[in-house]
């Protein structure tokens, strides 16, 4: 019986065969999504969702350039007709096939493939596998979508998303962090069966939801929840928009928001307490304003968001005023498609007041004298294990916790000693061993990476300031 991983390894082979017609593999990944829901719509009896002519086996039944023909149309087709979530798929789908016989053998493939022993896996496990392959094939370009699965799993293990609870990712990406906290939920009450039928309805439509911005990695994160039985509400938009605005107050927002200032795309257009170019400092405001009272989240973030001056301050600040920012995690480089970013994850919990709930924030080094974790050295959750024990088991942060001083990994800074710092929280205190001197270079890419982000945001602050100049009439054409 053919594992995942088999089924996996197969259904990327199949790119091999559209080298012919020039498709990327991002292209390739998207192309095969529209023909392999197709196939799991018949193999989980979820056809019900697309229009009677236009489903697998009519596609199957057609030859040559009549099926191409056919193919072109269905796209188009089913953005228009069957379920909200299948036009939501298949919204302003094209394909990038050229040749009949690509197509027909790309079709055949997956026709042949064990789809008993699919189901028996299961299908959502399958599909996570191909794109977690996409996501380290470098030359797909989707890495950027996607967050290492072990570092997923430790932060919703510590999270502890609970049934009835509201979970948002305001950058869903492929829809990672939904997918984990839903087969978190379920492992812990018997698959949903032992809650109310209310209940059940709530975590199956409502509780797990976000947005994402770009059409192609939000029609395989609603693909990969259709396979999981999810049918939150997950839109597409811009989070640091008036789309964004409007989404739901959570009790969890767990997420990995994009890295970049505003010449990335999804520049902020909200207006935010602390206006700013910076999409990290945007995204940060949004989600601690968007938490309930109680709320907890969980947030990858670059080390800009820490040590940044002027607005980064007053947003650290406001962070620390209305929630309590118990945690932060300093992870390994290499650990995403970017190599020189280095981030963190914070952890914190919004409080019932509007001042003072952080009193202290504990730091954990899992960054000096670590790998640099990359195909060589991947990634795993065992990484993460004595963070985990380290953490204890409170999600608020509120477990008994051990400073372990200056030699060991995890240390508390009382409130204090971070407004004395001018509210810096890029905080290190263990040395390199990897030189004699206790200081090691960064590597090449890293420097140049940094240099690039400090140019960057002194492009958009010199770009912001003649705007202002401009618009207060003062440039007098120089």
């Amino acid at each position: 019986m053919a594992t995942t991983q088999d089924i996996v390894q197969k259904l990327w082979g199949f790119c091999n065969i559209l080298k012919d017609d020039g498709i990327t593999y991002h292209q390739y990944v998207t192309e095969l999504t529209y023909i392999l829901f197709l196939k799991m719509a018949k193999e989980t009896g979820t056809e019900n969702q697309l229009p009677e002519e236009y489903r697998w086996d009519t596609l199957v039944q057609k030859e040559g350039v009549d099926q191409l023909d056919f193919y072109r149309i269905m796209l188009v087709e089913l953005g228009r007709q069957g379920s909200g979530r299948v036009q939501a798929i298949y919204a302003n789908a094209t394909t990038s096939l050229r040749h009949p016989r690509n197509l027909n053998k790309l079709i055949q493939n997956i026709d042949e493939l064990d789809w008993y022993s699919a189901r028996q896996e299961g299908l959502g496990d399958l599909y996570e596998g191909l794109m977690e392959k996409n996501a380290n094939e470098k030359k797909s370009g989707a890495g950027q979508y996607f967050t290492p699965r072990p570092l997923i799993e430790s932060i919703v293990e510590l999270v502890k998303p609970r049934p009835g609870e509201v979970i948002q990712d305001p950058a869903a990406g492929t829809g990672g962090f939904l997918l984990m906290a839903d087969r978190y939920i379920k492992e812990r009450t018997d698959d949903l069966y032992d809650l109310s039928e209310d209940a059940q309805n709530f975590q199956r439509n409502q509780a797990l939801c976000g947005m994402e911005l770009v059409q192609d990695a939000h029609r395989l994160a609603l693909m990969n929840m259709m396979l999981h039985d999810i049918a939150g509400p997950l839109q597409l938009g811009n989070t640091l928009g008036s789309a964004g605005a409007a989404l739901p107050k959570a009790d969890i927002i767990m997420t990995n928001p994009p890295f970049g200032t505003k010449k990335g795309g999804g520049a902020p257009t909200r207006e935010f307490t602390y206006p700013t170019s910076n999409k990290q400092l945007a995204f940060l405001q949004h989600i601690y304003r968007g938490l309930k009272p109680g709320g907890r989240a969980a947030v990858v973030l670059p080390d800009n968001v820490l040590f940044e001056d002027n607005v980064g301050q007053k947003v650290r600040a406001d962070l620390m005023h209305k929630c309590n920012l118990h945690t932060i995690l300093r992870l390994p480089t290499g650990i995403f498609y970017a190599q020189g970013v280095k981030t963190n994850v914070l952890f914190f919990s919004r409080g019932t007041t509007e001042k003072d709930n952080t009193k202290e924030v504990w730091v954990y080094d899992l960054r000096t004298n670590m790998p640099s974790f990359g195909k060589r050295t991947p990634l795993t959750r065992e990484h993460f294990k004595e963070f985990e024990v380290a953490f204890g088991d409170d999600p608020m942060g509120l477990s008994a916790r051990t400073d372990q001083g200056e030699e060991g990994r995890f240390r508390v800074f009382d409130r204090d000693t971070i407004k004395s710092r001018g509210d810096n929280l890029d905080i290190s205190w263990l040395q390199d061993d990897s030189t004699g001197n206790g200081e090691k270079l960064p590597e090449p890419e890293v420097i140049a990476a940094e240099i690039m982000d400090h140019l960057r945001t002194a492009i958009d602050e010199m770009e912001e300031l003649m705007a202002i100049l401009e618009k207060g009439g003062m440039t007098n054409g120089h």
